[in-house]
């Protein structure tokens, strides 16, 4: 470990040399990617850095135990720097663990009403609003691309989002799979608790050079808009209908008025679900570890149960249960990811344990 921690000093000083030099800002594209890989290396290298400190004072105080005159205050230093080299190690360990190279990118979120008609539509809008408030305290921007309003009360059949801002993705991709609802419908007159479902999709949004789409192979048609927006979002053709031919894969987006706009958000959606499809291919290589792991983005699992009349949420993937669900429906969603991403570093120590 320690070797490997010594190289990704090595590494971090000879970039930031490189930064060093006037010359590299003539070359943003590779000034970004040396600041981006500087910016990835700095925690890593300051833990090292701080254990190193602290196993050199260990190694000072203990040659000093053999001085009469120093004893006494050698083993003080002893006492208070020795237990702090186990928990560094530890935190160091998990700073090696192999990086979900999808964790620094933008997402593009999908909610869908599922079984339960209008309730699971009332809950699409309700979880949407869930993540909204938990972009707000993570400082995250929000585009939505396109909602599909039920009629009734303020329901969504379904909605298509992007968050973008500071590694989105590694916060939000354990959201991905089936989400169920337990409870009273404003409608029920005796009482009865309806259970209902809705299916979330997390994907990572694609640049440009993580999926390459031919023109060829796109079907590109426009009609007017639908639903809320103001008298020109409703009668020009500004809506984008994009068709990827090979797979059959469909996107629309009309939420702005400019239908080049519209165009330019639909294929960020598209080369996400493309770059989704090359994404599971690549993971059936890793079937069982996929398997053993949390959040494998399976939108057929039932992921998480929200109970009202419990004030419960409950995650079956890693047995986690949170008792206050009003708080988690007005966005308080992080103890939860904590935990997801808790139980997913200790798997991966299990899995792929660094050596020593």
């Amino acid at each position: 470990m320690f070797d490997r921690l010594s190289q990704m000093e090595a590494r971090y000083e000879s970039l930031s040399r490189e930064m060093s030099d006037p010359t590299l800002v003539n070359d943003q594209k590779k000034f970004q990617a040396v600041a981006k890989e500087h910016r990835d290396l700095e925690p890593v290298v300051e833990k090292y850095r701080r254990y190193r400190k602290i196993a050199d004072g260990v190694a000072e105080a203990k040659a000093m135990l053999s001085d009469a005159d120093l004893k006494d205050m050698a083993e003080e230093e002893l006492a208070t720097l020795q237990p702090q080299l186990a928990p560094l190690a530890e935190e160091l360990k998990v700073m090696l663990l192999p990086k979900d190279p999808n964790d620094d990118k933008n997402i593009v979120i999908e909610l869908r009403a599922g079984t339960g008609g209008d309730e699971a539509a009332l809950f699409v809008a309700e979880m949407f609003r869930m993540y909204l408030r938990f972009a707000e305290q993570h400082k995250w921007k929000v585009q939505i691309l396109s909602e599909s309003e039920t009629g009734i009360g303020n329901g969504l059949k379904e909605v298509t989002a992007i968050f973008e801002g500071d590694k989105v993705y590694s916060q939000m991709k354990y959201e991905s799979g089936v989400h169920r609802v337990q409870r009273v419908p404003a409608t029920e007159t005796q009482g009865r608790v309806h259970t209902s479902a809705i299916t979330v999709a997390v994907l990572p949004e694609a640049e440009e050079v993580d999926i390459k789409i031919e023109q060829k192979d796109l079907r590109i048609d426009t009609f007017c808009s639908s639903g809320p927006g103001g008298q020109s979002v409703n009668t020009t053709y500004s809506a984008i209908r994009i068709t990827h031919l090979p797979t059959n894969t469909v996107v629309s987006c009309q939420d702005e008025k400019s239908q080049i706009k519209n165009r330019e958000k639909a294929m960020r959606v598209l080369r996400s679900r493309l770059y989704e499809v090359a994404e599971e291919a690549r993971h059936q290589a890793e079937a069982k570890i996929r398997k053993d792991q949390v959040g494998t983005g399976d939108r057929s699992e039932k992921i998480r149960t929200y109970n009202f009349p419990q004030n419960r949420l409950t995650d079956h993937r890693i047995g986690y249960t949170n008792h206050n669900l009003a708080m988690v429906m007005e966005g308080q969603l992080q103890p939860t990811i904590d935990a997801l991403i808790a139980n997913d570093i200790a798997e991966k120590m299990k899995g792929e344990p660094v050596a020593a």
